[in-house]
């Protein structure tokens, strides 16, 4: 079926003129803004793999305002079977207010633009004339789902000029006899929970605290994250004799592992930054935290890591939680943060952090976000930026032969025409990080903000521009979180879910490189051209995943 739009002309409308609903299709990985015109484009079925999630994205827009919209679907069905009914998000709209310090050239609009990338489950109580609202429609695809070709009846209905209307298209799916499990691409997002946005948030060990650890639990596994960062030091409780030995409760780590544990998404634990800059100064050197008894209870400072109070602490703490790892067979799971983004500049203290480990707890791997390649020796799991591995490409794939494992990571940078996952960007640009992942063998992404929502309001300032907020004004839109917060839920990100589309697609390349290296590759190369040159074109992006998947076929 080929069309530009449905539409329904509703004469006899209150003001004396015709009204025009218009309803046509756009590909779930293109972004619509508000004056978007319909396009004249095939209704063309979604293919997916069980165990994937499928999309599709309807817009809406009439001359006039449209009352009480509703949008429904029936099952999904096939000549031989029926899917449950699809379910139905409305994108909401956040303000760009800057452009990156480094614009893509094929930045979509520039800044100050508004941007679709929050999935609300309500309608707007009235859509103004002359504006587009994209239909987010999806489902997930069970392991038992039969393959074949699905089609749902979409029902969209309403008020335009004072008359009513109904209208009614449909989805298109096709299932393949493929199925992906579980991801072998390591996830993770950073995140916080004393945000204040969320019931729970700002209520340490407490019950409450637990019912929204489970929420972001639950939308991890959904999104196929399966690394949590749990820092074990800060949620245990220390206490010393009059001798000074040293014992740690970890029973509220063990409560957060468990949480996340039971949603799917460990996996892995990335244990907290053990040790920061003792400055705000970029070439500031490196300190630990070290924790000792005061007169109101245990006190935090930090500390040179080559000094005798580092050492007083850390050979008995590290001790401590390795037994405690091995206890609950935790330990090959997990990996040892020290301090974030090490430099050249500061690459000696660091060096004197992973010391300290090495010493008290050989068993740990380190795992770091780095900058410099002069910690060799030091990391076990080395997660450079996407523009360090870039420029270091060689030195990373030769530490892989020694046994390390070479993840990367976005935050803030790179921009310039990189992949990442800000607002601005093509939203196919999110989706072929985790392309980029497979065709350099980079076995794990890591991204730094899940929920670093603003004080305020997350909705307003996605580039946390405000000063009172306490983080400056440099973070490009979408970087600090992936998620809304919602009346005491999250809100998915289109972005959210096209990165969960992407770690799927990287699970089928790994799927085809069992079978074909060789082929595997060459599907990733046709897209992934360079680390900072890719094939955007949506369609070509389609033809190669139909290819992707017809190669997996019994």
């Amino acid at each position: 079926m080929r069309w530009i739009f449905l539409m329904l002309l509703i004469a006899g409308a209150s003001n004396g003129s015709a009204q025009t609903v218009q309803v046509w299709p756009v590909d779930p990985l293109t972004k619509v803004f508000q004056d978007d015109k319909p396009s004249d484009l095939a209704i063309v079925p979604i293919e997916v793999a069980r165990g994937e999630q499928a999309e599709w994205q309807l817009v809406i827009r009439c001359d006039s305002e449209i009352d009480e919209l509703r949008v429904s679907t029936g099952p999904l069905r096939s000549l031989d079977a029926s899917l449950r009914s699809p379910r139905v998000r409305f994108e909401g709209y956040v303000p760009v207010d800057r452009s990156m310090s480094e614009p893509a050239k094929d930045l979509l609009r520039p800044a100050p633009a508004d941007y679709p990338d929050p999935l609300i489950t309500e309608p707007p109580k009235t859509l103004k004339a002359g504006i587009c609202l994209p239909i987010w429609i999806d489902t997930p695809v069970s392991a038992s789902a039969a393959s074949g070709d699905y089609r749902a009846d979409v029902k969209i209905t309403g008020q335009a000029g004072g008359k009513s209307f109904q209208l009614q298209t449909e989805v298109r799916m096709k299932v393949y006899d493929v199925s992906v499990g579980k991801s072998r691409l390591w996830v993770t997002n950073w995140f916080f929970t004393g945000t204040g946005h969320m019931p729970g948030s700002n209520s340490p060990g407490s019950h409450e605290e637990e019912i929204y650890l489970r929420v972001l639990a639950k939308s991890m596994a959904a999104h196929r994250q399966n690394v949590a960062l749990i820092n074990p030091m800060d949620l245990a409780k220390f206490s010393w004799t009059p001798d000074g030995k040293m014992s740690a409760d970890f029973s509220r780590f063990d409560t957060w592992v468990r949480i996340f544990k039971d949603a799917g998404v460990i996996g892995r634990i990335e244990g907290g930054h053990i040790g920061g800059r003792v400055s705000e100064a970029w070439e500031s050197q490196f300190g630990v935290t070290v924790k000792s008894a005061g007169k109101d209870g245990v006190v935090s400072k930090q500390v040179a890591p080559d000094s005798p109070e580092a050492t007083a602490f850390y050979s008995q703490y590290l001790p401590l939680l390795v037994k405690h790892l091995k206890v609950k067979r935790l330990l090959s799971a997990y990996m040892q943060h020290l301090g974030d983004e090490p430099i050249d500049a500061n690459h000696g203290t660091y060096m004197a952090m992973a010391a300290l480990v090495r010493r008290y707890a050989p068993e740990l791997k380190i795992i770091e976000a780095t900058h410099t390649r002069e910690v060799a020796g030091a990391i076990q799991i080395w997660v450079p930026q996407l523009n360090y591995a870039h420029e270091g490409y060689d030195f990373y794939r030769e530490q892989q032969t020694k046994g390390d494992e070479f993840w990367t990571y976005t935050c803030v940078w790179p921009e310039g025409e990189y992949a990442n996952r800000f607002i601005e960007l093509p939203l196919i640009k999110t989706r072929l990080l985790h392309w980029i992942n497979y065709r350099y063998g980079m076995t794990g992404y890591l991204h730094w903000g899940f929920n670093y929502w603003v004080k305020d309001d997350p909705f307003s300032d996605v580039t946390r521009t405000k000063a009172k907020d306490g983080w400056g004004g440099f973070l490009p839109a979408g970087d600090s979180w992936i998620v809304y917060p919602k009346d005491g839920r999250l809100l998915d990100s289109i972005r959210y879910e096209t990165m969960r589309d992407g770690i799927a697609d990287y699970e089928l390349l790994s799927m085809l490189g069992e079978r074909d290296p060789a082929a595997a590759h060459r599907l990733a190369e046709e897209l992934i051209l360079a680390f900072d040159h890719y094939v955007t074109d949506v369609s070509a992006f389609r033809r190669v995943r139909h290819r992707l998947l017809e190669r997996l076929l019994p």
